[in-house]
């Protein structure tokens, strides 16, 4: 088979296009590369288009989609996007549409709009898994009607990062549609680590060398075991078992929030920007830039490049099976 063009929308900082492209080692497991190319990229955010340009030879467009025609976009095989969720809202009509709250809450429509225009043969959307019960699950289907609508076949699946030998915990939607003339049902990747999953102690670093910045200062661990004991509510992680979900939130992370941190001879920390992406399952070679808030706003919001592996080898052989034979 030929390489499959792939167009990328929210592509942040590469993990998705890790994962497309494939051709990378994590955990001493090679992921064979796939038979794709990238031509196209778009992200808004600068700071996690650097990390994105550090990586790849394609250069992706910084700028917000919005502005982005459809002639500007080269035609292409498929489409993937991490479309925000926020701000979506149901129009009170008959019947109910999609509506917004916000700016962001428009983007979803722009990925439509894209496939409208340019037809790829199958796209690939992720996103969180409270959008299947945003505004009392009346958005999801929704959203799947849009997709429907747009020519496509679609089906959805929700995905643990830590069933494909990634160390975290990361529940997300993925919705795949193939256009409908090629006749392709939608299929997702079978979980291979469900009963054995790769534990967090596998990607941390020796707390000997990590620097004095990234602990938590014996005032702050006083002052919150004076005011809650058990740390009820600050998620200390068991390194035997997958990471929790590291999310953008990871720059602001304190010891009274929900966000994962660790705890070594009595000490507390937040991870190093290099241990996310360990955690987000992005090679050792990766390379990332700018100040840590920004490297963890970007890690963070991510998708998981294995993980996006095992679910781009489903999408491709369904292509290929397609194909006719001889």
């Amino acid at each position: 088979m030929g390489e499959l063009k792939i167009v990328s929308l929210f592509s942040g900082c590469g993990g998705t296009e890790v994962g497309l492209q494939g051709g990378f080692t994590f955990l001493g497991k090679n992921y064979k590369k796939h038979p794709v190319n990238i031509i196209f990229a778009n992200d808004i955010d600068q700071p996690a288009c650097n990390i994105y340009n550090l990586n790849f030879n394609q250069p992706i467009i910084c700028k917000n989609i919005k502005d982005i025609s459809a002639q500007e976009i080269p035609d292409h095989d498929i489409l993937v996007g991490g479309f925000p969720c926020q701000s979506f809202s149901i129009v009170a009509q008959n019947p109910p549409r999609l509506g917004f709250k916000s700016e962001n809450g428009k983007l979803f429509f722009e990925m439509v709009r894209i496939l409208k225009e340019k037809k790829p043969k199958v796209f690939i959307a992720e996103n969180v898994k409270g959008i299947l019960s945003a505004n009392k699950k009346k958005t999801f289907p929704l959203i799947l009607k849009e997709f429907r609508n747009a020519g496509y076949v679609v089906d959805y699946r929700l995905l643990n990062a830590a069933d494909y030998e990634v160390p975290q915990r990361r529940q997300r939607v993925f919705i795949i549609g193939y256009r409908k003339d090629l006749k392709i049902q939608p299929d997702f990747p079978e979980p291979i680590s469900a009963g054995n999953p790769t534990p967090l102690s596998k990607v941390i670093m020796n707390h000997d060398t990590v620097d004095a910045k990234y602990f938590f200062s014996d005032k702050a661990v006083q002052g919150l075991l004076n005011s809650k004991p058990h740390m009820n509510k600050g998620r200390v992680q068991d390194i035997s078992q997958p990471c929790n979900t590291v999310t953008a939130h990871l720059a602001k992370v304190s010891l009274n929030s929900t966000d994962p941190v660790l705890k070594v001879n009595g000490k507390y920390r937040r991870f190093t920007p290099r241990e996310v992406a360990r955690i987000q399952s992005f090679p050792e070679e990766y390379k990332l830039v700018g100040g840590d808030n920004h490297q963890y706003k970007s890690l963070g919001n991510a998708i998981p490049p294995v993980m996006m592996w095992h679910v781009t080898k489903m999408v491709i052989s369904k292509i290929d099976n397609k194909k006719p034979k001889g």
